[in-house]
């Protein structure tokens, strides 16, 4: 296996890193201690108890990772800068041997917080996605692509059968989708392909076009994961995804829009991958068919596209979504993007859009909102998005997920209950 392939949120690696800096410790602590030298390491532990919680603290109140930190970092961040701390300060008048296992020990903890941080956040299943690489290898494109250019007059789950050939799993990888027309310098997308696309002769199928949040990368894992259990339950059958990328080689926040300041992101994602689409991929050419789909700030964009978009896109699927682009820096947004004009600003917000469109506008269109139950200002998000969208005349479900909040397991389990409705609307299951 490729070493950025590794797991990095469960398994044998998370582990073995505990297991590791739990060792680490107990070399650490347990030795002969002078008065002088475990002065010392008790000051470490302090300096560094107090560091991680200023750190979280100034995090939190500058928004410098544009969301609040979860509650589960503040421990993991006091807890190995202690250690850490600790080790050091226990290097006074100690061997060497001991201090080079002291160094060796401040590195094992910092890892093991970097792991257990990325684990509750639950957005880097791998090394390659935590330090922002492509882990994923090249996806093998279908070579005899041929889009259909109107829905099927019979849902597809009963005109399909599977072939005894066809794979029990999806493949997924990453494709390098260029800015033709926009010109943004996005990094390489996380492409999706079903059992059923993995076969001769394979049917064309529903397609979903999918953003990641605000610091994150365009992996395909969580949403390939969840489609490849509803594959195993209707007969292979799954739309094709793009885990497209929104923020652009720099990862800064593009509130989905188009400025000299970030790039054309709004034109990448549904003028140039829609295009890539068509072109490169056995889908159903039918805004019927087409999700557009996101989560965090992905889901907050999925929203704007659909409300701007409705002739482009037919369904939405809002995973714990900002209420609009832009959200987390507002008057940096307004400044940057909008020339200054808080009125541009105002009118881009879905809810505003919705608002302002002509009756009707959204008939036939279905929309999932999701936000985890104990995450208070996403949750109340997703309520004021949802109840526009259902005023504007979109089929709405709104799903409070039980158990989560913003980060961790809320994108797996809340695609899987945005795929339960939209599996019979884009004709894959029965109602």
């Amino acid at each position: 296996m490729d070493l950025w392939q590794l797991p990095i949120m469960s398994g044998v690696v998370p582990q073995g890193v505990y297991a590791l800096a739990a060792v680490c410790a107990v070399v650490v602590v347990v030795r002969r201690w002078r008065r002088r030298a475990l002065l010392w390491a008790l000051v470490g532990a302090l300096i560094g108890a107090v560091v991680g919680i200023t750190a979280y603290v100034v995090s939190n109140a500058t928004d410098a990772f544009g969301d609040a930190l979860p509650d589960v970092v503040l421990p993991w961040a006091v807890g190995a800068l202690a250690a850490s701390g600790f080790a050091l300060g226990g290097m006074v008048g100690a061997r060497v041997w001991r201090r080079v296992v002291s160094l060796v020990a401040v590195v094992v903890f910092l890892v093991a917080a970097t792991v257990g941080i990325n684990a509750a956040f639950g957005l880097n299943p791998t090394l390659g996605t935590l330090f922002g690489l492509a882990d994923e290898p090249a996806v093998d494109l279908p070579t005899d692509v041929t889009s259909t250019s109107s829905a099927p007059v019979t849902p597809l789950y009963k005109t399909w059968t599977p072939p005894a050939d066809m794979p029990t799993v999806g493949t997924r990888g990453s494709e390098k989708i260029p800015g033709t027309t926009s010109g943004f310098d996005a990094r390489p997308a996380g492409i999706y392909l079903p059992p059923a696309a993995l076969v001769k002769d394979a049917p064309a199928l529903p397609l979903v076009i999918m953003m990641m949040g605000h610091p994150g990368n365009p992996d395909p894992t969580t949403i390939s994961d969840v489609l490849d259990q509803f594959a195993a339950r209707h007969n292979g059958l799954a739309p094709i995804v793009i885990v497209a990328d929104q923020l652009g080689a720099s990862g800064a926040d593009t509130a989905c829009a188009d400025s000299k300041a970030y790039g054309n992101a709004k034109t990448y994602v549904t003028v140039d991958v829609v295009a890539w689409a068509k072109k490169n991929l056995h889908i159903i050419d039918d805004p019927a068919y087409w999700t557009i789909a996101g989560y965090s700030n992905g889901g907050g964009c999925a929203i704007a596209f659909g409300a701007e978009d409705p002739g482009l896109w037919k369904n939405i699927l809002d995973v714990s979504g900002e209420p609009f682009p832009g959200s987390e820096q507002p008057a940096n947004i307004t400044q940057q993007i909008y020339g200054g004009s808080s009125a541009k600003f105002e009118a881009s917000k879905p809810v505003n859009i919705m608002k302002a469109a002509p009756a009707g506008t959204y008939a036939g269109m279905t929309a999932v909102f999701t936000a985890g139950a104990l995450d208070p200002e996403y949750s109340a998000s997703a309520d004021t998005v949802a109840a526009a969208a259902k005023a504007a005349g979109m089929a709405v479900t709104r799903y409070e997920v039980a158990g989560q909040g913003h980060t961790g397991g809320i994108v797996e389990l809340s695609l899987a209950e945005g795929f339960s409705v939209l599996y019979p609307v884009l004709g894959l299951s029965a109602g």
